[in-house]
């Protein structure tokens, strides 16, 4: 089918503004313009119970932490940002975090891993999952029902960390992968057809690549390319979100096969007429809330409070 009328819209609009692709700029730039873009088509922030923001000596990281009503230890969906392991902080997750919350009626922490190229491959992956352990180790969040997730490089992300927590726990109930990216050097017929100037394309996901890994060779290691690990097999359920009009389409759905096919409870979903991002424009793209439902939906039958 082709674009969504209101992503058709949005396209245009930047076309006829000549706004330039975040590739064509400094990185102080780009991380700026990221910021405003996603600010700008997020919609209203939502309030939410509580939200704090704490620093973690022992991890050296920022997390945010967004609760619901209610006392004791929550199910708790822990949140990786977005922005090619670049761009995107935990100010970028926010809209994303507090729909979710209010949606699914859980506690949702996000992450403040570090990013590239000041930090390149593999300190995210690391940061995220040590930052993993130590939240199930909380008083405040149930470890039965914890459930990783993230959008683009923070779905990727989130694959990365079941991977090492199936190996080295700790236990997850679940994994949420929106329009993740799974394969470095991915030739896949939506990767070649993404060449839109204006919307995120083939050079986009290049351009992140070349950021994060310091030799193409780091590719290779499942740790960045989750689509090579030798066995998907022990990993958690998965919801797995993709887009139509998204180079990485094709990556996030043959990821989800791979994971079917080694046994793991898997839930494909892909938004017709969509781009990459849309899952952050819910205040401008009526599929970005529906698929935030999606996931709400999905996050409460794996806490057992659907």
């Amino acid at each position: 089918m082709p674009l969504d009328p209101q992503v058709a819209a949005l396209r245009a609009q930047r076309a006829a503004d000549d706004v330039p692709q975040l590739y064509t700029q400094t990185l102080a730039e780009a991380r700026a313009a990221d910021l405003a873009s996603i600010r700008a088509a997020g919609g209203e922030v939502e309030p939410v119970h509580s939200v704090e923001d704490v620093f973690v000596d022992d991890l050296g990281l920022p997390l945010r932490i967004y609760r619901p009503e209610g006392d004791g230890p929550m199910p708790t969906l822990v949140y990786f940002f977005g922005g090619g392991w670049t761009l995107g902080s935990i100010d970028t997750a926010d809209g994303i975090c507090r729909r979710l919350v209010n949606a699914a009626g859980c506690q949702v922490i996000t992450v403040g891993y570090r990013l590239a190229p000041e930090h390149p491959f593999p300190a995210a992956v690391h940061d995220c999952h040590r930052a993993t352990s130590w939240i199930a180790k909380a008083p405040f969040v149930d470890p039965e029902r914890i459930v990783v997730g993230g959008d683009s490089a923070g779905g990727n992300l989130a694959a990365a960390t079941t991977l090492l927590a199936r190996d080295n726990g700790p236990g997850l109930a679940g994994q949420l992968l929106v329009y993740p990216n799974t394969l470095y050097g991915s030739d896949t017929a939506s990767m070649r057809a993404g060449d839109d100037p204006y919307l995120f394309n083939r050079t986009s996901v290049n351009w992140y690549w070349n950021h994060y890994l310091t030799d193409p060779a780091q590719g290779a290691d499942p740790l960045a390319s989750p689509m090579l690990a030798s066995s998907h097999a022990g990993l958690p359920p998965a919801l797995v979100i993709t887009a139509e009009f998204d180079p990485l389409r094709d990556e996030g759905e043959f990821y989800a096969e791979k994971l079917f096919a080694a046994g793991v409870p898997t839930t494909l979903t892909r938004y017709d007429g969509m781009v990459h991002g849309f899952f952050a424009m819910s205040g401008v793209v009526d599929a970005g809330g529906r698929a935030i439902e999606e996931a709400a939906t999905w996050l409460q039958g794996i806490f057992g409070n659907d």
